[in-house]
């Protein structure tokens, strides 16, 4: 069966020294350590480390036929963003990921799908960027953090790049990423663990709540990790709408209930009952497969989750292939 992969990062194998040449610091570096291993270093301290399926095209399709993920759609690791970088210099950095992407996926046009990443602290560079993309570089969509600069998603700056999002047919997938009460939840990897979910749904809140979803109504929006911890806290938060409509009804009257079949979802919640739980809430036609390929807190095996769930055809076909292509804009026998 044909399978999609929405939610994988990669990295260039190489990258420019920014702090050197913009004069500050806070960019990441790429220290190889030895044959197909990196460590992912900032200001000189220890970040992450990646082997060389994190940049090599050809080790990424070698593991895919592994485990029966026929495309990946390729995004950024989200430390990339560099938001707090200035506007130029963000822009030349999404340039250059952008541009690595474009020539994986021109080699391999039918095993990889780009998103973009934009420079989000400027706007009208985010367009302009979010135009060449689509229109020179043929990328599907863009992938964004979940807050700018500790921003919510809703701030009226930002609502042009969602607006030309909307108007080019650009799919849009949120990430999260600097995930606020980082510095409280400094044990355990929680950031990692709770403040994630807690992120990603900050960020659609922020979107249902602020009118973004509802003034832009054919937005093509995916989040990552299942959504966090939205479809599972979705009664609470409609609770909160219809008791204290003077707190969260201030910018759009409409039940957040509503929205739960208008946005995506990737499959990345590790239980088979909580995936059960999403195609149960949102509908299947609403999930798509997600690894976060390569990380340690992706899925392991690509697919075999919803594989070992033994699922009705359709809707392993609506998890595997058929809500990525529509999310993507893009017809399923394009990928055979």
């Amino acid at each position: 069966m044909l399978t999609v992969d929405i939610h994988t990062h990669i990295l260039p194998q190489h990258l420019p020294r920014w702090a050197d040449r913009f004069g500050y610091s806070g960019f990441v570096e790429l220290a190889h350590q030895r044959p197909g291993c990196a460590h992912m270093m900032v200001d000189g301290k220890f970040f992450r480390e990646i082997e060389m399926n994190c940049w090599s095209a050809e080790k990424r399709i070698e593991e895919c036929e592994a485990c029966g993920v026929r495309v990946q759609v390729l995004s950024t690791v989200p430390v990339m963003f560099s938001y707090w970088a200035k506007p130029e210099h963000g822009y030349e950095v999404a340039r250059f990921l952008n541009d690595d992407i474009a020539e994986t996926v021109r080699k391999y046009p039918k095993r990889f799908i780009g998103l973009s990443t934009l420079p989000l602290q400027a706007p009208d560079l985010a367009v302009r960027e979010l135009d060449r993309c689509i229109h020179e570089l043929g990328f599907r969509g863009v992938q964004i953090g979940s807050n700018v600069n500790q921003t919510n998603l809703n701030a009226a700056e930002l609502f042009p790049v969602f607006q030309r999002a909307e108007e080019l047919g650009a799919a849009v997938f949120v990430h999260p990423w600097e995930m606020f009460g980082k510095n409280e939840l400094n044990q355990y990897w929680m950031p990692w663990l709770v403040g994630m979910p807690a992120e990603t749904t900050r960020a659609i809140v922020s979107l249902i709540f602020g009118g973004v979803l509802e003034r832009l109504p054919k937005l093509r929006i995916a989040f990552a990790h299942g959504g966090g911890s939205f479809p599972t806290t979705i009664g609470r938060i409609e609770q909160g709408f219809r008791c204290r409509p003077d707190l969260c009804a201030i910018h759009n009257p409409v039940n957040p209930r509503e929205y739960l079949n208008r946005i995506v979802v990737d499959a990345l919640v590790h239980d088979a009952r909580s995936l059960q739980y999403l195609i149960d809430v949102m509908g299947s036609d609403r999930v798509a497969l997600g690894t976060d390929y390569p990380f340690p807190l992706g899925e392991t095996e690509p697919g075999s989750l919803i594989r070992s769930m033994k699922l009705p055809r359709d809707i392993e076909e609506n998890l595997l292939f058929r809500t990525a292509c529509s999310w993507l804009g893009v017809k399923p026998e394009e990928l055979e």
